[in-house]
């Protein structure tokens, strides 16, 4: 078994083989499209009773784009933050430090009536980056009960693979694999202007060989028993959708996405832009706190995802939103509308992650400063403590 020391170092060398594959068909047996049929799992329904309800949260940032080591630990509308600094030690020099880069990676510990689960949202974009992290926060992947995907961006699912081969054997078997649907799969192009290029797929045939099961939360779901997905992001504000990327529909090669599991509009298509149908966000319901958004991207916007979330618990009472909001990309006025919905949800928290962008970091820590915190690679938020 190798040691987490030795982790990044294995993915350095698996990733570059493989960094994308075929196998596992979402959507029955498409044979003739060259997908396989295999372990499928159909996500759980909000029960009748509501979403669960957990004592305490705890998300880690493993990944983002920003370390800030020398912060003292500090408590922010009763939610504890505490930074992740230097990995030090008597008698020897450090060799490892944080890594940060540009794509984000969540790790969240919840307990309810004294069980406890451990979700993994998202990857980054290199393993080598995923898997250091995880070893300097003490993160050990046999514990994680759950991984979930945000969406079918390679700044997200980059460190999969790596991080499948690092822990092979070491995964719980079935561990669930939560997404919101085929898309995820499809080949995608970057098409932002200067730099358009292959901007890869997810990796069925390393999915495949880990055991993980493949569960598609498209509508209201559990996730792992203590959280939820809101399901599809539906647009309900004033956010605009943009597309960085389009995707091929069919298979490119040995990968891709089943036409049969896109929606109609969709299926008989070649290139298609972007529209983030597939996205969804993960959120908790903390008891006498409220809810916690963890948006990762909000290519779909951020308020609709809040709104999809607040929708699916049927609760109006919002502790955080943490996570991507994708604002960078679009003009200030736009930028500072979004902030004024977001202030009309009242939210105890705002921590703009990834791609929300530096102008709208500084919005929301001019004009919200006592609700704001600045995300960090390794900062572990904990609430309900």
């Amino acid at each position: 078994m190798p040691s987490q020391n030795d982790q990044a170092g294995v993915a350095a060398t698996t990733t570059r083989r493989r960094t994308l594959g075929a196998g596992l068909g979402l959507f029955g047996a498409l044979v003739g499209g060259g997908f396989l049929c295999s372990r499928v799992a159909a996500a759980q329904p909000i029960p009748a009773g509501g979403v669960p309800v957990v004592d305490r949260l705890a998300v880690r940032v493993v990944t983002d784009s920003y370390h800030h080591a020398f912060e003292p630990a500090r408590t922010v509308q009763g939610v504890r933050v505490e930074r992740l600094g230097f990995a030090v030690a008597p008698g020897r020099p450090p060799r490892h430090t944080l890594q940060n880069e540009w794509g984000l990676s969540l790790f969240c510990e919840t307990e309810a009536r004294g069980e406890r689960r451990n979700i993994l949202i998202d990857f980054g974009y290199t393993p080598e980056t995923l898997l250091n992290n995880l070893m300097l926060a003490r993160i050990d992947a046999a514990t994680i009960d759950a991984l979930v995907l945000s969406h079918g961006h390679y700044d997200h699912f980059g460190g999969l693979v790596g991080f499948l081969e690092a822990n092979r054997g070491r995964l719980k078997q079935g561990l669930p694999f939560y997404l919101g649907g085929e898309e995820c799969f499809c080949v995608r192009e970057l098409n932002v202007p200067g730099e358009a290029g292959n901007f890869g797929a997810l990796d069925r045939e390393a999915m495949l060989a880990a055991g993980l099961a493949i569960t598609v939360v498209d509508r209201p779901s559990l996730i792992a028993g203590h959280g939820f997905s809101g399901g599809r992001i539906a647009a309900s504000s004033f956010e605009r959708v943009l597309s960085p990327t389009r995707m091929y529909v069919g298979k490119q090669g040995a990968f891709g996405c089943a036409p049969e599991g896109l929606s109609e509009a969709k299926r008989t298509q070649t290139i298609v832009p972007d529209d983030f149908e597939h996205e969804v966000s993960t959120a908790f319901l903390v008891r006498d706190r409220g809810l916690v958004v963890l948006t990762s991207c909000g290519h779909r916007g951020v308020v609709n995802s809040v709104r999809s979330a607040m929708a699916a618990a049927g609760t109006d009472r919002l502790h955080a939103v943490m996570g991507g909001f994708h604002l960078a990309p679009f003009p200030l006025d736009y930028q500072r509308r979004t902030l004024e919905e977001l202030k009309a949800l009242k939210p105890d928290l705002l921590v703009p992650m990834h791609c929300s962008g530096e102008a709208f970091i500084a919005m929301v820590q001019a004009e919200m400063p006592e609700n704001f915190v600045r995300s960090s690679t390794g900062t572990r938020f904990v609430f309900g403590a």
